[in-house]
């Protein structure tokens, strides 16, 4: 891809805001025509065009916006990717580290052509949006994409279907009531979205009918508010992933920190499978997080102490003050440990 600026003028106040974009991006080559005899064999017509150059879509896109360099890095950047991007691993920073933070993603089998041919009917529609969301294919076929599907709580038997993320800020999923990949359900699923109508859609297991029975209590994202938030107890919460190996670890001495508190009337030791359940409020970037509810306030405090017994057991009994401090400098040993903890999926592995 390639972005060229013709202008018969270079001095002009147009070729100014191109060469103050060129300078700002640093992904894409910029060039600069100033020999107007030469135009006509790039279709330009006129003094001056910017000319987006691909070879994905129509092959160009020109610039019809302000003559400003924030209009022409807005243009640059919604038609850098294609209209409908297949997402893989190679483009996924690409995909979501770009500035259009709200993408539709369209979850699809390329095995099945059908599903391809709902895509492309989409043209339009995502042609339409360019500027304010990317549209973008995932393909469940592809192994390297189970992160994606199981972020969004998507198996084989859903598909096909789409939903909706925002990356500004804190991230933002929504999920349309009806899954049919058209333009007229898509479309007006977007609409809503962008007058803000929408609300984010969290993940939640059904609650299992032995959710208390054992020491340490199983939440899902419908009893979460219930039992966390529960005033008169302090409520300690693992989050966790189940291929998550560090987990797996903890998962034993977690059970013994159970055991030692269940008779204990003010504590509630509980976890939660933070993939198939989200809560509103909670933001998890590492498997394994802890994190104490304190009763009364309900302030939320992070455990970052030792993951044993004698270091959960001194957070709890001191009321979250032990194990509340930043980890130590890091030692040779504090790395091992480190290299074995699980990220949650960002933006950048989505």
């Amino acid at each position: 891809m390639a972005v060229v600026g013709f202008f018969a003028d270079k001095e002009s106040a147009y070729a100014s805001a191109f060469l103050e974009t060129a300078a700002a991006v640093d992904d894409h080559p910029f060039g600069i025509v100033h020999d107007k005899s030469v135009f006509a064999d790039f279709g330009v017509a006129g003094d001056e065009s910017i000319v987006l150059f691909k070879k994905f879509d129509d092959g160009k896109s020109i610039h019809e916006g302000e003559k400003t360099h924030e209009d022409i890095l807005q243009f640059v950047r919604a038609n850098a990717l294609p209209i409908i991007v297949p997402f893989t691993q190679d483009n996924a920073a690409k995909i979501f580290g770009g500035d259009i933070k709200s993408h539709v993603l369209l979850f699809i089998s390329s095995s099945n052509t059908e599903h391809t041919e709902r895509i492309n009917n989409l043209r339009t529609l995502a042609k339409e949006h360019k500027s304010k969301l990317i549209y973008v294919t995932i393909d469940i076929d592809e192994e390297d994409n189970s992160r994606v599907t199981e972020f969004f709580g998507i198996v084989k038997e859903d598909v096909p279907t789409f939903r909706i993320i925002k990356l500004e800020d804190e991230m933002s999923k929504y999920k349309p009531d009806s899954s049919e990949i058209s333009n007229a359900n898509v479309g007006e699923f977007v609409k809503n979205y962008l007058e803000g109508n929408l609300k984010p859609h969290l993940l939640s297991q059904e609650i299992p009918d032995d959710w208390d029975k054992q020491s340490v209590k199983v939440l899902v994202g419908k009893n979460f508010e219930q039992v966390a938030l529960d005033p008169t107890k302090d409520v300690l919460v693992e989050f966790y992933a189940p291929w998550c190996g560090h987990c797996k670890q903890l998962a034993p001495i977690y059970d013994e920190l159970g055991d030692k508190f269940k008779e204990n009337a003010n504590i509630v030791i509980a976890k939660m499978d933070a993939t198939a359940n989200e809560v509103e409020a909670v933001k998890i970037s590492s498997f394994p997080t802890i994190k104490l509810w304190k009763r009364e306030t309900n302030e939320v405090i992070e455990f970052n102490g030792e993951r044993t017994l004698k270091g959960m057991s001194a957070f709890l009994e001191s009321g979250g003050e032990a194990g509340k401090a930043e980890p130590e400098p890091e030692t040779e040993e504090a790395d091992e440990e480190e290299e074995d903890e699980e990220e949650a999926p960002t933006k950048d592995e989505l």
